[in-house]
């Protein structure tokens, strides 16, 4: 739950919870910035954390899938461009889980992604 408190941010902790998982990079770029300045509200934290997991691991899938898309592109052909085409179904669910993260923070929720939340949780406690 949201410790209720404003932010060194100056928004309400469920709405900068909710503008860590922001798509387009916005969401990136305010994690960082949350992690760096906020230090009164650990829900803010604890999104801010998540998000930066959570786009750590959408980066590295991401470039796995290109690097894997252009080595079998280079050995097999058309079946490279197939590879390619995983990133978009991927790319839609991290776009939906996204959401879903948004909904949640802005609902005053901690909702922690498996594997991922546990980590986020203990990073933003110190």
């Amino acid at each position: 739950m949201s410790d209720g408190q404003q932010s060194n941010l100056g928004v309400a902790p469920n709405v900068g919870g909710l503008l860590c998982y922001a798509p387009c990079c916005i969401g990136l770029v305010f994690s960082i910035v949350a992690v760096i300045v906020e230090k009164q509200s650990k829900f803010m934290r604890f999104h801010a954390f998540q998000s930066l997991l959570l786009h750590g691991v959408a980066i590295v899938i991401g470039i796995g899938i290109q690097a894997l898309s252009i080595i079998v592109g280079m050995m097999m052909g058309p079946l490279g461009g197939l590879i390619g085409l995983l990133g978009l179904p991927i790319g839609l669910a991290f776009l939906g889980l996204s959401i879903f993260l948004m909904v949640k923070a802005n609902g005053n929720e901690e909702w922690e992604i498996p594997f991922l939340g546990p980590m986020a949780r203990q990073w933003s406690a110190s």
